[in-house]
């Protein structure tokens, strides 16, 4: 499957951010994140806005190189949990970065942290960043999370390059451990379209991650509704929520879940 393209990624950026806003409305910004228990509510959508605010400086200034967070303007987002200010902040927010993203194109040169120095790069890391960190919102508000199957595939697949990436870079020494003789990891959805073929084959091999869209055998296989087959890939909900199926070597993909990262 093809990306979904840099317009598309534009406008599902500030469409997350907006669908995010949504999530937090009457919600106890306090309350623990479960998937991020390090943080609250407020401090995860903080982060989620400090992390947008920050790609928004390099792709505006076409940077050339890392810039510090400290440097950026607007980072942190408020000092406490009022909802309106962390509202108006995260809507400010939406409007910087649609505005960076609208005077670059895809191509447009920029620094990032991975091979591909594009702002396509950061419109589809972002919009993957804030769909995700949704869910974290979502689950922990209690409210149900919706995300269209043609942005979860396309998680899926940048997740995957993502750890390839850190595993051929050395960025992390648990995805060194992600190398075998061929065990391979199957993820079915099961309620997809056929033209997305959300089916991927993800094979740990001699010389590091290899992985296709594929419907082939495999040593375990995650099945599932896109959406939860997404979360629980990104190790959003258990294994045991009851809304995905495990089918064979469940510690094969235990394994992968506790090594894959972003380094």
């Amino acid at each position: 499957m093809t990306r979904l393209g840099y317009d598309r990624y534009r406008e599902e950026v500030g469409r997350q951010l907006a669908l995010f806003r949504e999530t937090l409305v009457g919600a106890d910004l306090t309350v623990t994140v479960p998937t991020c228990p390090e943080w609250t509510l407020g401090e995860l959508a903080r982060h989620t806005g400090g992390a947008v605010r920050w790609v928004e400086a390099h792709v505006r200034t076409r940077a050339e190189k890392h810039i510090p967070e400290s440097d950026v303007p607007g980072v942190p987002g408020p000092g406490d949990d009022d909802p309106a200010g962390l509202d108006a902040w995260l809507a400010e927010t939406a409007e910087l970065i649609d505005a960076a993203f609208a005077g670059a194109t895809g191509e447009t040169a920029v620094w990032t942290w991975a091979g591909e120095h594009t702002a396509e790069f950061w419109a589809r890391r972002m919009t993957h960043e804030v769909a995700v960190h949704r869910a974290d919102a979502a689950i922990a508000a209690g409210v149900e999370y919706v995300v269209a199957p043609e942005v979860a595939a396309d998680a899926v697949d940048e997740w995957l390059e993502i750890v390839q990436y850190v595993q051929r870079t050395n960025l992390a020494d648990n995805a060194r451990e992600l190398r075998g003789s061929g065990r391979t990891i199957h993820l079915h959805a099961v309620d997809a379209e056929a033209s997305l073929d959300a089916e991927w084959v993800v094979e740990l091999a001699e010389e590091g991650v290899v992985w296709r869209r594929a419907h082939e055998k495999s040593d375990v296989a995650l099945r599932g509704p896109l959406t939860e087959v997404l979360l629980a890939f990104y190790r959003r909900r258990g294994l045991d929520s009851g809304r995905v199926e495990v089918l064979g070597d469940r510690e094969l993909l235990e394994f992968w879940l506790e090594r894959a990262s972003f380094g």
